[in-house]
């Protein structure tokens, strides 16, 4: 049984202008869950709906909508509750996200008064403005803590708890002025490092592996014991994160911005590709190679050595891992048009 609760925002904007942004997205196109409550994409959380269904009624959430958003979730916990057939429910929360002023009060005033420490990257110019940011975005993190207790405990008094795998994840962080930036869509760290934490029988400890979004899926199948369809594209991570086989120092998320969107226009980037290891960061755009960062001596990646002579053998190395993904993914590297 399959469930869904929350922004979908992968059916609003065919031509690229969010011109379905605020429409009921037709049953056709809820890719088979069973149970669908969502709304295709809003940042109003306090004042938020949901569509279930082929129902084209726009339902109120009637609060911050992760809240109740939780508080659903718990309502379909309950329900699972004594039955054998497994589940799987996906809940997506917006917030955080811009704007960053519209968490509850209460989280509001928690971070009012508060200094808030700032990585190197930030320059001088824009910590104020990082500091005011940084308060709305923490606030709407504590909130979702909250709203993630009232998931956990619902679980637990569904029974459920010793028998259900929990993910918490993101899609994006965000450069909230570090390297002068605003959001996503970059290649640097504050926006392509999100938290992974999965519970679970069994699981215990950190497992350094760099897991990109296509593997959550087989992993999850894997740490299941359920096949893994030939055609799926991500990795199963599973021996990795059961400690049974130590995990490779060259092992390298792969990064893609395939075209110029938003932020990447904003500031006059081109689309990228490029791989993440555990110590290095290498990024190339359509125009040749662009950054290598040694995340381990550059942990706030403000040292590019691109073409210089003494890293001159692990630019080639990571260019070779980089060509590797790509035939293997049967990505030519095309403009964006």
């Amino acid at each position: 049984h399959t469930s869904y609760i929350g922004k979908w925002h992968v059916y609003g904007s065919p031509a690229g202008r969010n011109e379905r942004r605020k429409d009921p997205v037709p049953r056709s196109h809820q890719m088979g869950f069973d149970e669908w409550r969502g709304f295709e994409c809003t940042h109003n959380h306090l004042n938020s709906g949901y569509y279930h269904n082929d129902d084209p009624t726009l339902h109120a959430w009637g609060d911050y909508d992760a809240f109740a958003q939780a508080r659903e979730a718990v309502r379909q916990l309950k329900e699972r509750a004594g039955r054998e057939d497994p589940f799987l429910m996906m809940l997506s929360w917006g917030p955080p996200h811009f704007p960053l002023n519209n968490a509850p009060e209460a989280y509001r005033e928690r971070y009012a008064d508060r200094d808030i420490a700032l990585r190197d990257n930030v320059p001088p110019d824009l910590r104020d403005q990082a500091k005011e940011e940084l308060r709305g975005y923490y606030a709407h993190i504590a909130a979702l803590d909250d709203a993630l207790k009232i998931v956990l405990d619902g679980l637990r008094e569904a029974g459920l708890e010793d028998d259900t795998m929990v993910v918490v994840t993101g899609d994006h962080g965000d450069m909230r002025c570090c390297q002068a930036l605003q959001t996503k869509c970059f290649p640097f760290d504050e926006s392509i490092r999100v938290p992974f934490l999965l519970r679970g029988s069994g699981l215990e400890g950190t497992c350094p592996v760099p897991i990109d979004a296509p593997d959550i899926m087989p992993t999850l199948l894997g740490l299941c014991g359920l096949d893994i369809p030939d055609t799926v594209e991500g990795r199963d991570w599973t021996p990795e994160i059961r400690g049974e086989r130590e995990p490779d120092p060259d092992e390298a998320a792969f990064l893609n911005m395939a075209a110029e969107f938003t932020e990447l226009q904003f500031n006059a980037m081109r689309a990228y590709r490029g791989v993440r290891t555990r110590r290095y960061t290498y990024v190339r755009n359509l125009d040749g190679p662009w950054l290598l960062y040694d995340n381990e001596m550059d942990p706030y990646q403000m040292d590019n050595r691109i073409d210089c002579p003494e890293h001159a053998e692990i630019q080639t190395r990571l260019e070779a891992l980089l060509q590797r993904k790509l035939r293997e993914l049967g990505d030519d590297f095309l403009p964006g048009d």
